[in-house]
């Protein structure tokens, strides 16, 4: 039987550089935060996000020295278990330099994007659909177990939707996240910059020299930003 884990990582940013600060998760019944010292330090603007701070970690353990790690380990890679995340490679990414490695994971920021076609959300942030889809749920924002309790919410709200909009039951929408949580999400619409609000294709015919130059910025960055690489190399015949 398929069990799902709902689980939330706080690092000292948002690079393929950074480290682990906070994983919580969920799982079933049971409840698991623990807080461990990075390999490298917290910087302020990390700490202004979850207000996790560097002497708040120093007596911590790394995740790796501490007892936790095994057990996470065990749980997160079996191959029974789904694990779940808003925007799932990057809390893989995080997790994968800790040697956790789960065989099956869906991304709710990917199945809320694919299932969004019209392009009428703005953002995809959890928070911002905590309130946008008046998801009840008592919970600290940018807290990891906060955003886990938010997940869970969320992953509801779209199992719901695609069982009744698509007629399928439990099981085939479990399959069927994990599908389109396989691959990045294909973009449709400009969240930031000069052509906010405009949608690509259009963007692609007015100003592709545009889509050039931010592909080569989201290349050269060390931030995980595999939608945006996808999406700018489709639309660019790349």
């Amino acid at each position: 039987m398929t069990k799902l884990i709902f689980f939330d990582t706080e690092t000292t940013g948002n690079t393929e550089k950074d480290s682990l600060v906070q994983i919580a998760y969920k799982n079933g019944d049971e409840n698991f935060t623990g807080l461990y010292k990075p390999l490298v330090k917290i910087p302020p603007e990390a700490s202004a996000v979850h207000h996790i701070t560097n002497k708040m970690v120093a007596d911590k353990p790394a995740f790796q020295e501490s007892g936790d790690q095994p057990v996470i380990k065990k749980l997160f890679e079996d191959e029974n278990n789904v694990v779940v995340a808003h925007n799932a490679p990057f809390d893989l990414m995080i997790i994968k330099k800790e040697g956790i490695e789960p065989k099956k994971f869906i991304c709710t920021l990917r199945v809320i994007r694919d299932l969004d076609k019209d392009g009428k959300i703005d953002r995809y942030n959890l928070q911002y659909l905590r309130y946008l889809l008046d998801l009840d749920v008592d919970a600290t924002a940018h807290d990891a177990m906060g955003d886990v309790i938010v997940l869970e919410k969320l992953f509801e709200y779209l199992k719901n939707r695609m069982m009744q909009e698509e007629k399928l039951n439990e099981t085939e929408v479990i399959k069927q996240m994990i599908e389109i949580s396989s691959h990045p999400s294909l973009l449709r619409t400009f969240n930031f910059g000069k052509h906010l609000g405009k949608k690509i294709e259009d963007v692609l015919t007015t100003d592709r020299g545009y889509l050039e130059w931010l592909l080569s910025q989201k290349l050269a960055s060390d931030q995980i930003d595999e939608d945006w690489i996808y999406t700018l190399k489709h639309y660019l015949g790349k």
